[in-house]
């Protein structure tokens, strides 16, 4: 296809995507844009919008194909691109915020976390940050990093704790969440897209990355509850519920559409049908639900759907400098590489490379889990992360640089654990 080797195209999609990146550190910059300026308040709050950011620089990316190779050459190439893992965070965004799953989450956390010999607040966030992101091996990670957000936005994102408390715990979250995934071989965006191709099961991606990851996960939770345990001493305040609870066969309606759509994760034909069949089951038991957050999630899948479409243009520079690296500096060049590229996009790149070596697979992988906290945009579901989350921020925007050092310690403990176990 021109569009991919043209070096005008391939300059220019450099460019646009460095200043999507750029974009992305400037967010709150657009909010104090809009205090500044209220007559323009409703530009600039939308352009402050993290989930904006990549589609915005996506639809200039192909408005510029369409100027430099025609308007045909630019369509053909955004329709050649994949859209199925932005479908299907979205689905699962919407599935896994449903009234009865996050109340039966809440229910289970709360009653698990009475049994814990620590005091219930600090044994419920323990929960949020640790057991929920491990699940995410089985239900996957979009609806690991939506339920887990759900349960810990009461807890942790709230009034009274100090802001980079908050950045801390959002790190260690979204950290967990990546690495937590790594106990199978399909919930994981990055190591779906090379599971198939290096032929890796679940059994394999257990025992070689599953159970580091998994002690990584406890010892980030424990550390991030341990610092913050003075500020989460106090209950949180009680969630605003109905008076009238949601009957067993309509969670487990809800449980069972979840499920199903993550066993059809790759076939959005299917998913979506069943999406539309959940929301005519909504409609039919309204009063046991609470309004779905389809704007959140419609925002996460223009975000990740922008991403793939600029991502796509990025091979000429990431491939190369992803297959000159050895095995060493291939793994702590990846976790750097996820800082400014989604790190499935990056273990992609590396399944194309002809004669990789095993050890090289491993490291290449190891590092784009590891760091999948550090921004926004190194891991698929990190933007359901701050969608959901950002509310307990100031400004309601949540800052890169606050994310980037919030993340670095529980980011130095899975590399250390993928690195040194």
């Amino acid at each position: 296809m021109p569009a991919m080797t043209d070096p005008l195209l391939q300059t220019v999609s450099a460019a646009l995507f460095a200043a999507a990146l750029l974009h992305t550190f400037g967010t709150k910059l657009f909010e104090r844009l809009a205090h500044r300026y209220p007559r323009h308040a409703g530009l600039f709050h939308l352009l402050g919008e993290v989930e904006v950011v990549f589609g915005f620089w996506a639809i200039v990316l192909v408005l510029a194909l369409a100027l430099l190779s025609g308007g045909a050459e630019a369509l053909r190439y955004a329709e050649s691109r994949e859209y199925a893992e932005p479908l299907f965070v979205f689905v699962v965004m919407v599935i896994a915020a449903s009234r009865p799953v996050v109340l039966t989450v809440l229910a289970a956390t709360q009653a698990l976390a009475r049994r814990l010999p620590v005091a219930t607040p600090l044994a419920a966030a323990w929960l949020g940050l640790a057991a929920i992101p491990l699940a995410g091996s089985l239900i996957t990670e979009p609806a690991a990093m939506t339920i887990a957000a759900l349960v810990l936005g009461p807890q942790i994102f709230r009034p009274g704790i100090p802001e980079h408390w908050k950045y801390l715990a959002l790190g260690v979250l979204f950290v967990n969440v990546s690495i937590g995934g790594t106990m199978t071989a399909f919930a994981a965006p990055p190591v779906l897209m090379v599971a198939g191709t290096w032929g890796w099961s679940s059994g394999f991606m257990f025992a070689t990355f599953g159970w580091k990851a998994a002690l990584a996960v406890l010892v980030n939770a424990s550390l991030a509850v341990a610092l913050m345990a003075r500020h989460l001493a106090a209950e949180a305040p009680a969630r605003q519920e109905r008076a009238d609870h949601v009957p067993a066969a309509v969670a487990l309606v809800h449980f069972g559409f979840l499920a199903a759509v993550v066993l059809l994760a790759h076939h959005p034909v299917a998913f979506l049908g069943l999406f539309l069949m959940f929301l005519g089951f909504v409609r039919a038991y309204e009063r046991h639900q609470d309004p779905l957050i389809l704007r959140e999630a419609l925002l996460v899948a223009f975000f990740l759907a922008g991403l793939v479409v600029l991502g796509g243009m990025q091979q000429w520079w990431l491939e190369p400098l992803v297959s000159g690296m050895s095995p060493r500096t291939l793994f702590f060049g990846t976790a750097a590489l996820t800082a400014i590229t989604d790190n499935a996009a990056l273990t992609y790149l590396g399944s194309l490379i002809e004669g990789i070596s095993a050890q090289a697979k491993y490291s290449l992988v190891a590092g784009a889990v590891a760091g999948g906290g550090l921004t926004v945009i190194a891991n698929a579901p990190n933007p359901a992360g701050v969608a959901l989350l950002r509310r307990g921020f100031s400004d309601e925007s949540i800052g890169a640089g606050g994310l980037f050092a919030g993340a670095l310690l529980p980011t130095l403990v899975a590399l250390a654990a993928l690195g040194l176990l």
